[in-house]
């Protein structure tokens, strides 16, 4: 059934093509826009006609397309930091220019996006936003890591987590939500030490763009946001490399051509070193215990990016890339034990630890059909898997007699997928940039597994339970035109169609999708957008921390899609060259959101995880106000968002409609670069926002072996004493609020220029006032001795006050 609908769509695309073909006084202008120096190619590089102003944008390879009227034309390439260049020539035929700007001397080095003011203004696409690689390094960062993900929770309509992580909350939608990409390949955990930091490595990173509503027909598959990032391509004229040294981990990448202006590859490697440091004190402590006992903790984590490019000629372009990365935290014990008078010698071994990781792969061609026609064929794997495990042996020998034992206990889960994709872009006309394609995706999803071993002299055994893999195919397919009408209006327009097969049950969905950009002058425009989007997959979550017990979860015959609409509205104002002023307002509204049940968690999981959860709906709607300022020595942004975000689920609160955990009235995000010299640069960020909704009991019950449910003004110990326990009753979720939540960070930058490289030396502090800003919040019993009772207090934990760090950057 898909097939046949592709079919149709295909022929559709023909349809729409044909009126095209016989205007013979046009030609198509094609090619690809690259730096000169590294030749890298260059995304949303703007290519026009001089005289008409008309023209496009290089694509996510490089590839640009522009269909001009036969004659004499000056067609222009522009890109932020780069000289321009101009091509002027007669139009007979389809012709073949390739751009290779040079970076001028004075790079615009702290720019929101690198497609500049005026041409946000006059895209048809709206709540959209691109962060510049440069930005992201110059940003301080808890410890001194650059993270790209931290750097998008400063943008308007994005919030974190708790404290220091790196969860992405999107306009009112879960973590969950947000389809993350990595050079098109979804990633399904981000997070690394235990979500502190992301597990994207900025020196390998080409570009980063999020999508907060009004998504194009080409996305789907989640309701909140799109995060796609873009793996460097590798440099084509020499070999070049970039590293750092820093608090908890290093980094060093390579890249550069194996044949020259023909093919390139890209390495990236980082790993924190906690446990190394660690290793010789933990050493030298057993050693100075004595005895026949060791015992060694550690944790870290490391990640691997590579990729290959290979230009085969103008039509034909090659690419592999591939990303891996892993966490592992772990326990070591050693023992020894000898009773010489009962003949009785004893070695004890144990392993306990927690592990997590992704891996993605991706293989992509790409084809020029005709100057007007460009097509992206790609082969895609991921996998994210989780791991807890504990294993123990003993060998005991007793007299002649020998006996081994060993247990071992393992829970996973896993989430693995493969998929194909093949996607098209169509210039017909000038007023038009027609995009088509389809995408399907095996999943195999493991919602967790337990396996438990147990071997000795007298038993043997290997049991294996939980839920079991659940097989599922996922489809879609998109049809989207950019459509200039008239001199003012642009819009585009498209159709997402996707279904998701599991267990003999078929889900459909039908998307409309729809952006629209009125040019009220030259330097103001007015937006707006209507998208429905709908999520086959689900995660489990149970806590703020971002641990890997989170799990990842397929609809089912019983539960069903997450389906969301979301309209938005706005203006953007261009002041100069240097200023931009946008403001959106937007309503989102989903349905069959998933959560645990009351009283359920992942640990409840040993039975079907599908009785253990309940589905809702939710609700947001907010304003958001972004102004930026991009120039050569300072630039940054003002950002604001006042929004409002619900849930409502039938097994929790009593039915009642409750605040989101993530619930921020009001969050402000004010961020500072400044250059001072070629010797000097630094950076700083305030952030300020209303403190995320908690549940906290009501009231309290005790229950021992003669009371049960006696209501308690006060805590008595004695029912401690005597067996008794307490109960915490909630009226209502999320009913209370933690502490406001404000901090200021910055950084201090030193770079130098060596004779063979360039070092930057970075200081800096993360809450610098030492805001004791609230990780949780529980419920804790403190004696009072004027009363000779006990009282029921909410205490806080802070977990990042003032925390220093410093950082050594090269590049040669």
């Amino acid at each position: 059934m898909p097939q046949k609908r592709f079919l149709t769509l295909i022929t559709a695309i023909a349809l729409i093509s044909f009126p095209v073909i016989s205007q013979a006084q046009r030609y198509a202008i094609r090619g690809h826009v690259k730096d000169k120096v590294t030749g890298e190619t260059l995304l949303s590089a703007n290519i026009y006609e001089a005289s008409t102003t008309k023209g496009t944008v290089s694509n996510n390879y490089g590839f640009y397309s522009i269909v001009a009227s036969a004659g004499k034309v000056n067609i222009v390439c522009s890109y932020i930091g780069y000289q321009p260049q101009m091509a002027e020539f007669d139009l007979r035929n389809d012709t073949l220019i390739n751009f290779d700007l040079e970076p001028t001397l004075e790079l615009a080095e702290v720019v929101i996006t690198d497609k500049g003011p005026q041409q946000n203004i006059r895209s048809s696409q709206m709540s959209m936003l691109e962060l510049p690689i440069l930005q992201a390094k110059q940003l301080p960062v808890l410890l001194g890591e650059v993270d790209i993900i931290k750097s998008l929770q400063l943008m308007p309509g994005v919030q974190s987590g708790s404290e220091g992580s790196t969860g992405l909350y999107v306009r009112g939608g879960g973590p969950d939500q947000n389809l993350i990409l990595l050079d098109g390949v979804p990633v399904y955990n981000v997070n690394h030490l235990f979500g502190f930091l992301s597990v994207f490595n900025a020196d390998a990173i080409k570009s980063v763009s999020l999508i907060k509503g009004g998504f194009p027909a080409r996305y789907g598959g989640r309701l909140s946001s799109v995060i796609d990032v873009r793996m460097k391509e590798g440099n084509m004229k020499e070999i070049h490399g970039d590293g750092a040294v820093g608090v908890i981990s290093s980094q060093l990448t390579l890249e550069g051509p194996i044949i020259k202006d023909k093919t390139s590859f890209i390495i990236s490697g980082r790993r924190s070193y906690l446990d190394l440091l660690t290793y010789p004190f933990q050493l030298a402590f057993s050693k100075r215990q004595g005895g026949d006992y060791t015992s060694f903790a550690g944790f870290y984590f490391y990640d691997l990016n590579a990729k290959v490019n290979h230009i085969f000629n103008e039509n034909n372009r090659l690419f592999l890339s591939g990303y891996m990365g892993r966490d592992n935290f772990y326990l070591k014990t050693n023992s020894h034990t000898d009773y010489a008078a009962d003949n009785y010698t004893s070695d004890e071994e144990s392993r306990a630890g927690i592990d997590w990781g992704n891996a993605t792969l991706a293989l992509r061609w790409n084809h020029v059909f005709t100057p007007r026609l460009f097509s992206n064929l790609t082969l895609t794997f991921s996998d994210f898997t989780f791991e807890v495990g504990a294993e123990f042996s003993e060998d005991i020998l007793q007299d002649t007699m020998e006996t081994h034992n060993e247990q071992e206990f393992r829970y996973y889960s896993r989430i693995r997928d493969y998929g194909l994709q093949y996607d098209f872009e169509y210039n017909p006309l000038p007023s038009h940039y027609i995009r088509y394609g389809f995408k399907n995706t095996l999943h195999t999803f493991s919602p967790g597994i337990m396996v438990y071993n147990i071997v000795d002299s007298d038993l043997a055994m290997d049991t294996t339970f939980g839920n079991e893999d659940i097989p599922a195919n996922e489809f879609m397919a998109y049809l989207e035109d950019d459509i200039q009408i008239g001199k003012r209006l642009k819009v585009n327009a498209g159709i997402h169609y996707s279904n998701f097969y599991l267990e003999d049950t078929l889900y459909h969905s039908f998307e409309p999708r729809i952006s629209a950009r009125y040019m009220v002058n030259d330097d103001w425009s007015i937006k707006a957008s209507y998208v429905k989007m709908t999520q086959y997959m689900n995660l489990l979550a149970n806590s703020t921390l971002g641990l890997p017990t989170d799990l990842w979860i397929p609809c089912t015959r019983n539960i069903h899609p997450q389906r969301a609409w979301q309209v938005a509205a706005g203006a953007a104002v261009a002041i100069g060259n240097e200023y931009e002023i946008t403001l959106e307002g937007f309503y989102k509204k989903m349905s069959n959101l998933v959560e645990y049940k009351e009283g359920s968690s992942f640990f409840s999981l040993n039975t079907d995880w599908e009785s253990v959860v309940t589905q809702g709906e939710g609700e947001s709607y907010g304003f958001e106000i972004f102004a930026q300022k991009s120039g050569k020595k300072t630039s940054g942004w003002i950002g604001y968002t006042l929004s409002w975000s619900y849930r409502q689920f039938e097994d929790i609160s009593y039915g009642r409609r409750f605040p989101y955990k993530y619930d921020r009235r009001h969050d402000i995000a004010i961020v500072l670069t400044h250059t001072f010299s070629d010797k000097f640069n630094m950076g700083a960020n305030w952030v300020f926002s209303t403190g995320n909704a908690l549940t906290l009991g009501d009231e309290r019950f005790v229950s021992h072996h003669f009371v049960m449910n006696e209501m308690m003004t006060s805590y008595d110990p004695m029912y401690d004493y005597f067996g008794g326990s307490y109960t915490s009753y909630f009226e209502t979720r999320n009913s209370f609020r933690m502490p406001l939540y404000h901090r200021l960070d910055w950084s201090l930058n030193f770079p130098r220029q060596r004779r063979w490289w360039k070092e930057t030396f970075s200081v800096g502090v993360y809450n610098t006032y030492g805001r004791r800003n609230p990780y949780y919040l529980y419920e804790a019993s403190v004696y009072n001795e004027l009363t000779n009772s006990s009282e029921t207090v909410i205490k806080q934990v802070s977990l990042l006050t003032f925390i220093p760090f410093i950082r050594y950057g090269f590049t040669f």
